[in-house]
């Protein structure tokens, strides 16, 4: 199964004899929050879920956008109408960070069937809605581990051992600004990657074979274990995704550089990849 679905794929789904539950996970980092723009319009039938309250935990020394809990996180989807044995359409608008984020946490908990509406809310042709649905509640009940998930100790050992990939910008991994944690640079070992790179100018998702062969060039051929790390877990989900399109399975540093840099403890390297 592709993890992403064409707004004309899930089109086609809707209007069949199992439609998929549908989430609008609009989120902007440091930006105004997702609901007024689901409340002016969203692709109908879609539930609104909050990435900040509802697809993490409260901020600390995990990070900024820890794990949530997963009784928590099933309750949630629950209300949502997700049910085990119903797809699932996640998307947002247009980035597919957050929509990432949702399909992580999903699939992570054990959930079968979860994709990503590629390009986001601007790929949909259809009109919008402004009323809120009333899902019958579903039965999708958590089972974690179903994807890999690294801790810190975990990502610092996959950088010396495997492929440790940083999904943030370049900038950002070099350490020549750092706009949101404590200090700027990277985990020691890891592969400058930004996410940015991995779709198109219209925010969808590069060519299955396009993607392999970036990532081929990154080291992915030559590591037997690969992980991700962003900020704090929600753009290194869009590079799991997009490695999940290229066929490359990949673990997550949920915590990533805002745990990381958060322990003075921990080493931090600076400027570009070591040839």
């Amino acid at each position: 199964m592709k993890p992403i679905i064409t707004a004309s794929e899930y089109a086609s789904e809707s209007a069949g004899p199992r439609p998929p539950v549908l989430l609008d996970v609009r989120w902007q980092l440091g930006g105004p929050h997702g609901r007024p723009d689901y409340e002016t319009g969203h692709i109908p039938g879609a539930v609104f879920v909050d990435l900040d309250a509802e697809l993490a935990g409260p901020a600390g020394s995990g990070g900024r956008h820890p794990l949530p809990d997963p009784e928590a996180f099933g309750a949630v989807m629950r209300r949502a109408g997700v049910s085990r044995e119903t797809p699932v359409v996640v998307y947002d608008g247009g980035l597919g960070w957050a929509a990432a984020r949702a399909w992580w946490l999903l699939r992570w908990t054990g959930h079968p069937d979860v994709r990503v509406l590629d390009g986001g809310l601007a790929a949909w042709p259809g009109e919008l809605q402004k009323e809120d649905p009333a899902p019958v509640e579903g039965d999708f009940r958590p089972v974690p581990g179903a994807l890999g998930l690294l801790d810190a100790d975990g990502a610092a050992a996959l950088a010396r051992s495997g492929l440790l990939l940083d999904a943030r910008a370049a900038e950002r991994y070099r350490g020549d600004v750092e706009p949101i944690d404590r200090v700027g640079g990277h985990i020691p070992g890891a592969v400058s990657a930004p996410t940015s790179e991995n779709t198109g100018d219209d925010g969808r998702f590069l060519a299955a074979e396009v993607l392999a062969e970036r990532f081929r060039g990154l080291g992915t051929d030559r590591a037997a274990e690969i992980g991700v790390y962003c900020g704090s877990g929600v753009s290194g989900a869009h590079e799991v995704l997009a490695l999940a399109v290229a066929g490359i399975p990949a673990a997550l540093y949920a915590g990533s550089w805002s745990e990381w840099s958060g322990d003075e403890s921990r080493p931090v390297a600076t400027g570009p990849e070591p040839q």
